[in-house]
């Protein structure tokens, strides 16, 4: 697979199959977007209102957000017309990895106003949807399976820490999956006047809504995007604001065990070279 010569740019060949197929203008120019941490992502400029074009690293491998172009393409499909994701346009596949074309979403990553995006989730969650997509993690036994080999791959002094705080609270699976978005972390929620659009679609999973609840709430993830964790005000109010007693029971029970695979993650992002997730790790830690 050849690398990019220059991730500021995508590839000649790619800008060409997309110029042949329509999709963009022969003098069209492109803007790198870096929020996100996974892809190379450009905003395509003018195009009415803008579009983005993704191209995936599929030699990139990470334990904990799957990278799927063709499932990010069926999302954008089923979800748009609810409002809940931008328009796809096209996907494809170039030398480098696949490809998806979509409308650009207008807005600015989320910041405060944790209301809105509990109303937001709880209602994707209340979707019925058929999404080929996989089963996600499913209660306490899940949980311990993935973060054991998340840690498996780490090799630091700290991964023996983890393992002496593995929580032992037995929470048993539940019954009412559905579909959820994965990777709900603050650069991945754009606000507009219009309202509140997901966005990086590539990690969706059929599973228990807890997992997007702790995800979003997430000390480490809030801190990588965002600047700073939510307060125990802000983590209550959203709670409070998702609006489903029996979800958000459930999300309490299984807290210590959202914290302890988050810290063996940002454990695992440390040893393969990016020093910023080691303020989240001590953040899960002092959830453990």
């Amino acid at each position: 697979m050849t690398p990019l010569t220059d991730p500021t740019c995508p590839p000649l060949d790619l800008v060409d199959d997309l110029r042949r197929k329509g999709l963009i203008a022969a003098d069209v120019q492109f803007q790198t977007l870096y929020g996100g941490r996974t892809n190379h992502v450009w905003k395509v400029l003018g195009e009415n209102g803008g579009k983005v074009l993704k191209l995936y690293r599929a030699a990139l491998r990470n334990p904990l957000f799957r990278n799927d172009a063709e499932l990010e393409a069926q999302c954008l499909s089923i979800l748009e017309p609810a409002g809940f994701a931008p328009r796809l346009r096209a996907t494809g596949r170039h030398e480098s990895g696949r490809w998806v074309f979509y409308d650009h979403a207008p807005g600015a990553p989320w910041r405060e106003g944790v209301d809105a995006v509990a109303q937001l989730l709880r209602r994707l969650h209340a979707l019925a949807l058929s999404v080929q997509a996989p089963k996600g993690c499913n209660g306490s036994t899940d949980l311990a399976r993935h973060g054991q080999n998340i840690l498996n791959g780490c090799s630091s002094p700290d991964r023996h820490l983890l393992e002496s705080l593995k929580p032992n609270e037995q929470v048993p699976s539940t019954n009412q999956t559905c579909l959820i978005h994965g990777d709900p972390v603050a650069g991945n929620i754009l606000v507009a006047t219009s309202g509140l659009t997901l966005i990086d679609w590539q990690c969706p999973a059929l599973g228990d809504p807890c997992e997007d609840l702790a995800l979003f709430l997430s000390p480490a993830m809030q801190h990588i995007y965002r600047g700073a964790a939510l307060t125990a005000k802000e983590e209550d109010q959203f709670l409070s604001a998702y609006n489903h007693a029996a979800t958000v029971d459930r999300y309490h029970s299984l807290q210590r065990w959202y914290a302890w695979r988050m810290a063996a993650y940002c454990l695992w992002r440390v040893e393969n070279g990016t020093p910023d997730y080691a303020a989240g790790f001590e953040l899960e830690l002092a959830t453990l």
